[in-house]
């Protein structure tokens, strides 16, 4: 098949793809601001019901009325949950058409400036990898923020609980006066409360939506306590000093991997910067590496070599506390 009808057929799906991304994205937003502004006057009335349905959210179309790509993707609900993670609103089905968008593009690039067309399949195989790579990115990002803030919260709902207060009402005490991303999912869980779920089932939402281990420990120290009794804020105190000293250890052994980390980063990035350099002082010269066979037999055993030695230099580093 003629390599430049394959580049042409990405650029299209890419472009008609962006185009159906625009349209759901519009569509959601309205959707959602609705939603919203329902929930907002729920919780503002304060009157619980006992019925489940329609307290938590619900997909934005009936089973009937998805989208043909999930309707044939299974795994779309698991994704869902990493863009909730990631705080990002965005449908399965929306980051399906965009990443097919912006691999079109950069198929297209390349083209547009004549370069070959193996670079071509390169630059569109390196952008199909890039919003996935974006969406794991804001979640980690996101996640790692919402442990550095789990100490000073549990903290503060102690505190809350010596005043007098509830534990519904100590977490929204740090919606209110804590910073996203632990104000958004805890006020979630007062909301939830306010709602009609019991807190148990509304502490379990939060260990499902964050998947955090110190926050499962203050979910599990919370269920037993409302079971068995005792000092909650007592228990609260306790887990927020092992947060604490378990990050003392997480920014030591940081520190002590540096160097480890700083060398993965320079030997990930040499061959690219050595590639480029090579094309502005001998283009001839480089360009053996995707004409010649060998070349290319080669330039495929360094990615595999280049990829190999990532995953390795990250398991040395990545010290669990």
């Amino acid at each position: 098949m003629d390599p430049l009808f394959i580049v042409s057929l990405i650029v299209a799906v890419g472009v008609v793809s962006l185009i159906f991304a625009g349209f759901f994205f519009y569509r959601e937003y309205a959707g959602s601001r609705n939603l919203d502004e329902r929930l907002g006057r729920m919780a503002a009335n304060r009157t619980p019901t006992l019925e489940s349905s329609g307290i938590l959210k619900e997909p934005m179309f009936p089973d009937d009325e998805r989208s043909i790509v999930e309707r044939i993707l299974p795994s779309l609900p698991d994704l869902g949950r990493v863009f909730e993670q990631a705080d990002l609103k965005i449908s399965p089905s929306q980051f399906w058409l965009i990443t097919a968008g912006i691999t079109g593009l950069g198929a297209l690039a390349p083209a547009i400036v004549r370069l070959p067309i193996i670079t071509s399949i390169l630059s569109g195989a390196i952008c199909a990898f890039m919003p996935l790579g974006f969406v794991f990115f804001m979640r980690k990002r996101r996640l790692a923020k919402f442990g550095a803030q789990l100490c000073e919260g549990l903290e503060l709902v102690a505190r809350a609980l010596r005043a007098g207060h509830s534990l519904a009402a100590g977490m929204h005490v740090v919606s209110e006066e804590m910073p996203d991303p632990i104000a958004k999912e805890f006020g979630r869980v007062w909301e939830e409360q306010n709602l009609g779920i019991s807190i148990e089932q509304a502490m379990r939402n939060l260990a499902e939506r964050v998947p955090n281990l110190d926050l499962r420990f203050f979910v599990t120290a919370v269920i037993i306590q409302r079971q068995t009794g005792g000092d909650l804020a007592e228990i609260l105190d306790k887990i927020g000093y092992v947060i604490r000293e378990r990050f003392k250890i997480m920014g030591m052994v940081k520190a002590l991997t540096g160097e480890g980390r700083l060398s993965g980063v320079v030997l990930l990035a040499l061959p690219f910067g050595l590639l480029l350099l090579m094309m502005q002082i001998s283009p001839t010269y480089i360009r053996l590496l995707w004409t010649h066979p060998m070349g290319q037999k080669m330039s495929v055993f360094a990615i595999i070599s280049m990829i190999f030695g990532a995953l390795l230099i990250r398991k040395i580093v990545n010290i669990k506390v």
